[in-house]
Order: structure tokens, then C-alpha cells, then sequence
């Protein structure tokens, strides 16, 4: 089954919108007490890009083999996720690999998309 993936996250929240033919969830969650109001904004969108993988995994709504269409709305994220840009800081090397590591284990085809980051349905999530 082919999905399609929208991620945000600022200091203190993460969100994220998975849709597919059939279903759409929207999510959103508080920063964990270690990462709130301490992590930047692009390494909030590693967490929720991170986080909300695994979680439509768990849920059942993504499943090994599916196509993830992953929509990006910041180009230094494209760079990294898809040019393979390794950045100078350590905590977003250490998600990239987690992210990595899920997509090698549940054998999933990932595609990454630039969109403008109004398209990015995720990003209303984080104001609620």
C-alpha cells in the first residue's frame, strides 16, 4: 500500500498526518521532559519524522514492504534524507540512522518529496 507522510515539530510538540486510500491519521505529542523546549525546530522535525514512522508501524497502518512518500518542507532536511549531506550535528545523524534502521527492517520504499511548507498538513497539528 502506498502512503502518504506529513511531519512537524517545533520545541514542543511534534505532529504528524499519515493518509492512504482508505484512512488518514493525524498526530501530535509533547515534546518528551528531556527534549521540550531544548531541541531546535529542524531537529524537532527528526523526531517527528522518527517518531511518527514507528508509531504507524505499531498501529498497524503501515506494513513491511509499503511505500512511504515522505513530504519534506525543508530543503537542508532533503539534502540530508536524500543528496546523503551529513550535517555537523550529532543529534540529527543519530535520528537519520534510527530512521534508517526502520526503513531497512520493515523493507519499506521510501520516497522523498520537497513541498512548500503551507501544503504540509502536519503543521496545523502543532498550534492545536
Amino acid at each position: 500500500m502506498e502512503h502518504i507522510y506529513f511531519f512537524d515539530g517545533d520545541q514542543k510538540k511534534i505532529s504528524w498526518t499519515i493518509e492512504n486510500s482508505k484512512t488518514r491519521s493525524d498526530e501530535s505529542r509533547i515534546h518528551a521532559e528531556y527534549f521540550y523546549n531544548i531541541v531546535t525546530p529542524e531537529q524537532s522535525k527528526y523526531i517527528a519524522l522518527h517518531v511518527g514512522i514507528f508509531w504507524s508501524i505499531g498501529r498497524f497502518i503501515v506494513k513491511n514492504g509499503d511505500t512511504v512518500k515522505v513530504m519534506l518542507d525543508q530543503k537542508s532536511m532533503f539534502d540530508r534524507l536524500v543528496k546523503n549531506k551529513p550535517t555537523d550535528d550529532i543529534f540529527i545523524e543519530t535520528r537519520v540512522k534510527f530512521i534508517d534502521q526502520i526503513i531497512r527492517q520493515r523493507d519499506l520504499d521510501v520516497r522523498y518529496q520537497m513541498v512548500d511548507p503551507g501544503e504540509n498538513k502536519a503543521s496545523k497539528l502543532l498550534l492545536s
